[in-house]
């Protein structure tokens, strides 16, 4: 079957529970076998609306309410002015008194920044608007910068709500938020960007990284002119100020325009240039469709050209797009399902609503998948995380098949067999579609049917017989200890680390 090169629908008949299962999987982290049948028989336009119009779907998170904005709140000014009496005094007792406060502030906010990361993790786990949680993390790594150098995690979590508030909203108006947003101002130093000394690092990634592409369309005069457009966006106490004494209003030469272009100007001139929503597509097809190394295949170009034209269309809505995307036959086809590597927040939050495993301890999921190489709020760098096959080596995929493991049983790698619990974990639900009349499930069905429900791919024949063996040269049954057996041996095949 050739791939599709147009927003062709796929057609209806063609939606069953396989397909279903892709598109939860892709447009938010997967769902039980339950909740796939449920979307499968929503019929394809009303399951894209029930994940794209996410907002019908209330969620309430009470535990935002418990962050506190104000741990690296400024110096009062009595504070300062007792600071610089003391070190014109060298009150040595005075300056270790502020030393020691701003270091217990320092580390406070540390522990906050790895709650925030416990938060974030949960909320992707439990929110009912997987779509909303996928496209947060999706602008978190395109829009990238980490609390290492922000270093202020009211900043990044106010940065991640504005990523949620605009995750399927109009492209132009996030990106007119981002560059006047606190944490990536001072990620990318343009609160020292100022009239006569201008500072180009944001001009440059807003171009090279978050709009155009590298090397699509610009100069480096047009990045020049463009720093001088964003002086004066700073911030104060964790908001964004306008400091006009530091804007620069001279006329400037931008993308072949002259004007007295300001912040708001200039991202209006890179709007409209065809790169962006070209680039913006690509981004978001290689996130949601296929990420497979090197450049598109023609009809792959052919199918982002037109998501681009939609996107020039609708005015840069982003919704638009991602439903003509997750029902169009291109995305459904079988050479976009596994194509995908699991990123490591989609392999644990997949496993967890995908099996309905407890959630155990969310310090150690972070921890294990920062060191599969993806820690929240913690990018490598302006570029994000790569992803794709950088995603699996043989360090990661070592801790990968550990850590669903540890997901479906409790065990570690230091802990003995008769030490681990399964308890919390009832597993038969996943196999209730295949339960006959008599109430056991016998082996050979149970584990095909598990290999459908957890594999993004049809399993070989002598796959499925190969952990059938297995379960049988120990004398297991499909029941709880069976199933959970089952899962921990197709969950460590190189197939279910794609998505």
């Amino acid at each position: 079957m050739p791939l599709p090169a147009e927003l062709k629908p796929l057609p209806e008949k063609s939606f069953d529970e396989d397909a279903a299962r892709h598109l939860l999987a892709r447009a938010g982290f997967g769902g039980t076998p339950e909740q796939v049948r449920a979307l499968a028989g929503l019929g394809l336009p009303k399951a894209v609306d029930a994940l794209v119009d996410y907002e019908a779907r209330a969620y309430a998170d009470p535990d935002t309410e418990d962050f506190d904005a104000d741990i690296l709140k400024p110096l009062t000014d009595e504070e300062r002015q007792t600071l610089v009496r003391a070190r014109r005094s060298d009150d040595q007792e005075t300056l270790q008194r502020f030393e020691r406060e701003r270091n217990r502030r320092q580390a406070a906010d540390r522990d906050q920044m790895r709650e925030m990361q416990k938060w974030w993790l949960r909320r992707m786990i439990q929110s009912p608007r997987p779509l909303e949680e996928k496209m947060t993390l999706f602008w978190h790594g395109h829009f990238a910068n980490g609390y290492r150098t922000v270093e202020e995690s009211w900043n990044m979590y106010r940065q991640n709500q504005l990523f949620r508030r605009l995750a399927t909203g109009n492209f132009a108006q996030l990106v007119r938020q981002v560059i006047r947003d606190p944490a990536m101002i001072k990620y990318l130093d343009n609160d020292e960007n100022r009239k006569g000394r201008p500072n180009e690092n944001l001009a440059r990634e807003l171009m090279e990284l978050f709009t155009l592409g590298e090397g699509r369309g610009y100069t480096e005069t047009d990045i020049k002119e463009g720093a001088r457009a964003l002086t004066g966006l700073t911030f104060a106490d964790n908001e964004p100020r306008f400091d006009a004494a530091q804007h620069d209003d001279g006329t400037k030469t931008i993308l072949g325009y002259t004007g007295a272009f300001d912040a708001d100007g200039f991202v209006n001139l890179i709007l409209a240039r065809k790169e962006c929503p070209q680039f913006i597509c690509e981004k978001l097809y290689r996130f949601l469709v296929n990420d497979a190394p090197g450049s598109p295949s023609k009809e792959q170009q052919a199918f982002i050209a037109a998501l681009a034209r939609l996107f020039v269309q609708r005015k840069g809505e982003l919704k638009p797009v991602l439903r003509a995307m997750f029902a169009s036959e291109h995305f459904h086809h079988p050479a976009n399902r596994g194509a995908i590597i699991k990123s490591p927040i989609q392999l644990v939050v997949q496993a967890v609503r995908q099996f309905h495993v407890p959630v155990r301890e969310l310090s150690v999921l972070n921890s294990a998948a920062e060191l599969m190489g993806q820690e929240l709020f913690h990018p490598p760098n302006v570029k994000g995380w790569d992803g794709g096959r950088t995603w699996i080596n043989t360090s990661t995929l070592f801790t990968r098949q550990n850590l669903l493991v540890y997901m479906l049983t409790g065990r570690t790698p230091r802990t003995r067999e008769w030490e681990a619990s399964t308890d919390g974990f009832d597993a038969t639900h996943l196999v209730e579609a295949v339960r006959p009349a008599s109430g056991t499930v016998d082996l050979a069905s149970g584990v095909a049917w598990l290999m459908r429900c957890s594999l993004p791919v049809p399993a070989e024949t002598a796959r499925t017989a190969a952990v059938v063996q297995s379960l049988q040269s120990r004398g297991m049954r499909m029941d709880n200890t069976g199933i959970i057996e089952a899962l921990c041996l197709i969950t460590a095949m190189p197939e279910y680390q794609l998505c």
